[in-house]
């Protein structure tokens, strides 16, 4: 099917945009960086860019509710049974399911595209092999029943429902193998083809990818979820956050995102948009090396540390609603997420708590980015801190560099952030209250953090079925974490957008791939 790209989208591809021209009715535009793309396939693409179009291109066997994203949808599968042996399931695809190609969605299919993410061995690969899939193995792993059913084994001890949550992640994506094999480059299954191209059964279809200029997304309408209200969904390339604010409020973009306070504060009430928060799963967090020196291995200067944290001083104040309080490993969202924030900013009882351990004139290093807002941060917990007689001495760095002294255990405290890389409790835990000290460098190892119990809860957590009972084990790890660790979580961030009054549909969810442009209308 030949599609007319409109004057607009040509202008834009163009690189630039006509000044007070409104959107095209049959385009959604949106105003973005889109300079962290590197690859638009499934199986390698983990940027923030790449990951939020995979919804749009691709579907998984399940996926999110959008409006509950907690429950998990049958999407190309219409069904699926576990086994008695609690290490397979047995999915039923959708009848009539197709490609944007046109080619009808095979068990051949699931199994090329499972397999050649464990194969490719590329960034979120590590998702899958969770599973105790390896090059080797997984093909052993999936088999063809028949021609409308696919059978998923593992060998790890992990749940029924904790592989559902890792086949819903983006990196599960059914590839149409016919499509992908067509341009295969020396073995590389069409990654080289895919990095540029899509082919998946989404409501959208990669159209043009311009690296740092430009995203164009054209409508399916055979995608087996119904097709998309809109012809084309165009991302430009705008780096600056007050140039995306500009053509937003001019009316030459429908959707501006990553924006900072400033430019949200200057929207509101501002005719024709719509300013919007929605919570990330991207947590801020203070890190002591517990081997680092006596003083930060004693409970005590956790325990202070998290009455010495000016949490709604730095979220509201400060940095003006692009963060909230939140003192708990999983993000709000999550399933069996705290929502209770036991601690406030109290600079005596931090004074008693130190006191009562004899701790006396503690100062400890702060390694942390010199970028905002870690930096902002910092220093706002370094004039906290100092209420409380704490000594905090700065040492800003570049990122990559503190990341390299963080992970040698070359530091005595850090502040920074972590984000989750798949919808499920487990992305979290794993880093927080997991240390299997064998090589791996979760947060808790970072920390030198010793913690076989919690190691025992973590596993226990992936293996168990029942929901409830996996819930209350999230709970009460997060309760340990927060009453006494060398972490100090502090902060949930927010995605600052704005939006045109006149879209509908619009949804976005706390993951980056929650990002829904199928039911977006004007």
């Amino acid at each position: 099917m030949k599609i007319i790209v409109p004057s607009m989208l040509a202008v834009a591809l163009a690189g630039s945009f006509t000044a007070q021209a409104a959107t095209p009715p049959d385009t959604l535009v949106i105003a973005q960086s889109i300079d962290d793309a590197s690859s638009f396939d499934p199986a390698e693409g983990f940027e923030l860019t790449s990951v939020q179009a995979f919804t749009n291109l691709y579907q998984r066997l399940v996926q999110s509710d959008p409006q509950n994203p907690v429950d998990l949808k049958p999407t190309l599968a219409s069904s699926w049974q576990a086994g008695s042996d609690n290490r397979s399931l047995i999915f039923t695809l959708r009848d009539g399911a197709k490609f944007a190609s046109g080619n009808p969605v095979r068990p051949e299919d699931v199994i090329f595209s499972l397999s050649r993410v464990v194969k490719l061995n590329l960034d979120p690969s590590f998702i899958l092999t969770q599973l105790g899939w390896t090059k080797d193995n997984v093909d052993g792993q999936l088999k063809k029943i028949d021609d409308s059913h696919v059978q998923i084994n593992w060998t790890a001890d992990v749940s029924a429902n904790y592989v559902l949550s890792l086949l819903a992640a983006p990196v599960s994506s059914i590839v149409d193998e016919k499509t992908a094999s067509a341009h295969v480059q020396k073995g590389d299954f069409g990654n080289a083809w895919l990095g540029a191209h899509s082919a998946g059964s989404g409501p959208f279809q990669l159209r043009k990818y311009v690296p740092h200029e430009v995203v164009l997304l054209s409508a399916n309408p055979t995608s087996p979820g119904g097709a998309p209200k809109l012809k084309n969904v165009l991302i430009k390339n705008v780096p600056d956050p007050a140039a995306r604010r500009l053509l937003l409020e001019q009316g030459d973009a429908d959707i501006a995102r990553n924006l900072g306070t400033d430019q949200l504060a200057a929207l509101k009430g501002k005719p024709g948009v719509k300013p919007m928060a929605i919570p990330m799963a991207s947590l801020y967090y203070l890190m002591f090396n517990a081997e680092a020196n006596p003083v930060l291995k004693n409970p005590a200067l956790w325990e202070a540390s998290r009455y010495l944290f000016d949490y709604h001083g730095i979220a509201d104040d400060l940095l003006k609603g692009q963060f909230q309080v939140h003192q708990s490993f999983l993000p709000e969202g999550y399933l069996g997420a705290l929502k209770d924030n036991p601690y406030q900013y109290d600079p005596e009882k931090a004074k008693a708590i130190l006191s009562k351990a004899g701790l006396k004139n503690v100062s400890f290093k702060l390694v942390v980015s010199n970028q905002p807002p870690y930096l902002d941060i910092a220093q706002a917990l370094q004039a906290s801190f100092a209420k409380g007689g704490v000594k905090v001495e700065l040492l800003p760095g570049l990122s990559n560099e503190i990341s390299t002294n963080v992970k040698s255990h070359r530091y005595e405290a850090t502040l920074n952030s972590w984000g989750a890389d798949y919808f499920d409790p487990n992305t979290n835990a794993s880093a927080f209250a997991w240390n299997p000290e064998n090589g791996s460098t979760t947060l808790a190892w970072r920390a030198n953090w010793h913690i076989p119990e919690l190691n025992k809860k973590t596993l226990a957590a992936t293996a168990e079925n029942d929901k409830a009972k996996r819930v209350a084990l999230y709970q009460d790890m997060q309760r340990d974490v927060q009453k006494s660790s060398p972490f100090v979580v502090g902060l949930q961030a927010r995605n600052l957008i704005a939006l045109r009054d006149n879209l509908k549909g619009y949804v976005q969810g706390i993951n980056p791939d929650m990002v829904y442009y199928g039911q977006v209308s004007k």
